[in-house]
């Protein structure tokens, strides 16, 4: 018929204004007694949570990525050795967790659908290395959405932040970067990497200029049945264990976030008394590693 449009058209036509790239927020890079934290946290974590609130309150798309390390995967890199497998280090912050989300599991295949943001506000990724988009699944939700622009923010911009800029703008993307809710290790290096991505059509903007701006198509997410993590083999959705598990069946949550069953969770930081990637913090550190 004329003026009707095949069903892979319609299901995947929608154009976003936005999708919010949140790098790494995980304790061992946001928190002061994290492995490997960057060296402005106070302010980073600071302007990070007004990054979310916005994101939260504008129903705004959020592609997120964990560093994720086998035990003994840095012994050899000169980096200390940070977000291990199933550690408290790796876990996110839990105010950058939000209500509807799904994790999408690795397996080094593209496939995944690439609806998810139909029925959920975030979808993580696991990532080995600095760059995002070298877990074949990111690559591909990232590469065939149709997105007017990319905000990027998290830790840290010396690093896995001007990676994943970098591939996007070589995928002929839109890129800005948040550039107060991104953290550094090296002041230096996150300044000639700013350079750099402008020179190659990236963005700058603020926490501040951001929030004045609201989005002019909200979505509500239509998922009914909690978080879920995906199997990209043949995308079907399976129970989770939320981002924060160390593996997928550690502990289950309901729709709002809450644990129904399994291990407790610890809403302010690493469990108590457990090793942070290698060491157990002492007796007397009783700061919140959300910078409440």
């Amino acid at each position: 018929m004329v003026g009707v449009q095949p069903m892979s058209a319609r299901r995947n036509g929608r154009v976003y204004e936005c999708v919010l790239l949140d790098i790494n927020t995980q304790y061992d890079f946001c928190d002061a007694n994290g492995a490997f934290p960057v060296n402005d946290t106070p302010s980073f974590v600071s302007a990070l949570r007004r990054m979310v609130a916005w994101a939260k309150r504008n129903y705004a798309p959020v592609v997120s990525s964990m560093e994720s390390h086998r035990p003994l995967e840095l012994s050899d890199s000169g980096y200390p050795i940070h977000c291990v497998d199933g550690s408290c280090g790796q876990r996110k912050l839990e105010f950058t967790l939000f209500p509807t989300r799904t994790n999408v599991e690795v397996d080094n295949t593209p496939c995944v659908p690439t609806d998810l943001f139909q029925h959920y506000q975030q979808v993580i990724f696991r990532k080995r290395g600095d760059d995002l988009l070298g877990n074949p699944k990111a690559d591909r939700l990232l590469t065939q959405l149709r997105v007017e622009e990319y905000l990027l923010f998290g830790a840290g911009m010396d690093g896995p932040v001007k990676a994943a800029a970098m591939a996007l703008l070589a995928r002929a993307k839109k890129v800005t970067i948040i550039v107060d809710a991104c953290g550094y290790w090296s002041k230096a290096n996150a300044d000639l990497a700013l350079r750099q991505l402008v020179a190659k059509g990236a963005q700058l903007s603020t926490v501040a200029e951001l929030r004045s701006r609201k989005l002019d198509r909200r979505h509500r997410y239509d998922s009914t049945n909690g978080n879920r993590r995906v199997n990209g083999r043949n995308g079907r959705a399976l129970p989770s264990g939320g981002a924060n598990s160390g593996h997928p069946a550690d502990e289950k949550e309901a729709a709002d976030g809450s644990p129904t069953s399994g291990r407790s969770r610890h809403r302010n930081g690493p469990l108590p008394g457990m090793p942070m990637n290698g060491r157990i913090p002492g007796s007397d550190e009783t700061s919140d590693p959300d910078g409440r």
